[in-house]
Order: structure tokens, then C-alpha cells, then sequence
């Protein structure tokens, strides 16, 4: 079904709210170019003003360059596990449609092995191991989102397979490449352009939560969860500072569900 105009809008509104986060994230730690580490305990709980425009912490420290650096932990980080995560997902979804029988089976059966443990508890077992390291949530994020890669491209890729069009390829001698290049990969690539930001968003919320129950990155890392967790005390004397990480978050899954669309993945 062609895509409606509502449906473009809201995909270009979040494709260009991501471009200026990541223009922010990329950008803002040299331009504003202040050590988002850099304490000042004379200017502590700072009012944003024209030498801090989004004030300062307890520590007097800057929230805009924290929140810079913030912005470029969780985009890179996010987006980083999706890719990482989708590139299994995409192989093992393709093998299993492709050989089926006891492939299939075993690679479901890893599969659903997996969905047993929630994305976040499995996040969370490997941040255990290696507290604050990045490593850790990197590995446990990827690892909690390459089994919605699998099932979406298994889904997909089946009926393609045993189309009339890849029959017809096979029949004429082409090879599995040839298959996979001109059938199955333009299938599949509207369904993965909508599955990877919202894979994205996913790990985005998923290190925020981990940041603010204290178990993902610790401080002094600037990261949204472990920000909001230090300016939540101070909500009632200085509410702008747990304004600042909130407000990027939302912006950030914001951009990525927009950019997603409201497409049936399967």
C-alpha cells in the first residue's frame, strides 16, 4: 500500500528531529567547549542564563554540556546495538526460511530461548557483570534485540522464497546471491527501515532506565538516566535540571518512533 502523506510527513518530521540530536550530539561538545566534568561549587544550581543556558548542577557543573555528551552517549550507543543486533537477526531470519526443517527448528528454538528472559533483565545480567562499563550494555542490548530482527525477516522472507519469482530465478540457474539481492533483500528493507528505530528507541529507554535505578553507567558519565537520578533531589529549587535529560529522552524516542511510521511489521 503506497504511503500516505501523513504518513511521509511524520517520517521526515522524525528523520529531520534526529538529524538536529545528532548535529547536537556531534557538534555540541566542541562548540560549547566546556569539560561537561569540570566542577565549580561556587556556581552550583545555577538559573540558565547567558553564561549557562541550561544552568548548572549541585556540582556546578554545565547541564548543556552534560546533555551534549548525554546525547552522544545514547544516540551512538543506541544505534550501535541496533545495527549490531540486525545484522544477525537479518542472516539467521534468512537461513531459517531458506533451509527449514531442523535449521528452522533449532534457530527458533534459540530464538524463543531468549524471549524467555526480558530484553531489560538480560541488559541488566550483563551490566551486573561489568558495572559501568559500556561494553556490558552493549553487548546485553544487542543481544536482547536481534530476536525481533529474527522473527520479523523469517516471517517476511518465507513467502518470497517459495514465490513464483525465485522459482523462476532458481529454474533459469541463478545463483543464491542473485536471489537474495534481487528478491529477498528490497522485501526486506522497508520492513528493517521501520524495525531499526524502534529497535533504537528500545535501547535508548533501556539504558536511561538502567541509568536511573543506578545499575547501568555511573557517575560522573553523563548519560539521561544517571542524570535525572542526580537532579531529581533538587526538582522543587531548581526544576529546569531533571527538564533538560527528560526532555532530550523524549525528543530522542520521539524522533525514532516518528521516523519508525505505524507500518505492520508482520
Amino acid at each position: 500500500m503506497p504511503e500516505t502523506f501523513s504518513a511521509r510527513l511524520a517520517r521526515h518530521c522524525g528523520l529531520g528531529l534526529l538529524i538536529l540530536i545528532a548535529c547536537f550530539a556531534l557538534l555540541g561538545p566542541a562548540l560549547i567547549g566546556i569539560d561537561p566534568a569540570t566542577q565549580s561549587l561556587g556556581d552550583s544550581l545555577l538559573p540558565p542564563g547567558a553564561s549557562h543556558w541550561l544552568g548548572t548542577d549541585v556540582y556546578g557543573r554545565s547541564v548543556l554540556a552534560r546533555i551534549a555528551h548525554a546525547a552522544q552517549l545514547s544516540l551512538g550507543l543506541a544505534l550501535l546495538a541496533a545495527l549490531s543486533a540486525a545484522l544477525p537477526g537479518v542472516l539467521t531470519g534468512v537461513t531459517a526460511s531458506w533451509c527449514g526443517g531442523r535449521i528452522e527448528r533449532g534457530l527458533v528454538m534459540l530464538a524463543d530461548a531468549c524471549m524467555a528472559v526480558p530484553g531489560l533483565l538480560l541488559v541488566l545480567l550483563f551490566a551486573a557483570i561489568a558495572p559501568g562499563q559500556y561494553w556490558a550494555l552493549y553487548i546485553g542490548l544487542a543481544l536482547s534485540l536481534w530476536v525481533e530482527y529474527f522473527r520479523v525477516t523469517r516471517a517476511a522472507s518465507r513467502p518470497i522464497l517459495h514465490g513464483d519469482a525465485v522459482q523462476a530465478s532458481r529454474l533459469l540457474g541463478f545463483g543464491k546471491l542473485y536471489v537474495l539481492r534481487r528478491h529477498v533483500l528490497p522485501a526486506l528493507t522497508p520492513l528493517l527501515a521501520t524495525l531499526l528505530p524502534l529497535s533504537a528507541a528500545q535501547a535508548v529507554l533501556a539504558l536511561a532506565a538502567l541509568g536511573f535505578i543506578g545499575v547501568g553507567l555511573q557517575p560522573p558519565t553523563p548519560e539521561l538516566g544517571v542524570m535525572m537520578i542526580e537532579f531529581f533531589p533538587f526538582y522543587s529549587e531548581a526544576p529546569w535540571l531533571i527538564a533538560a535529560p527528560v526532555t532530550l529522552l523524549i525528543l530522542l524516542v520521539l524522533g525514532m518512533m516518528l521516523l519508525a511510521g505505524d507500518k505492520e511489521l508482520t
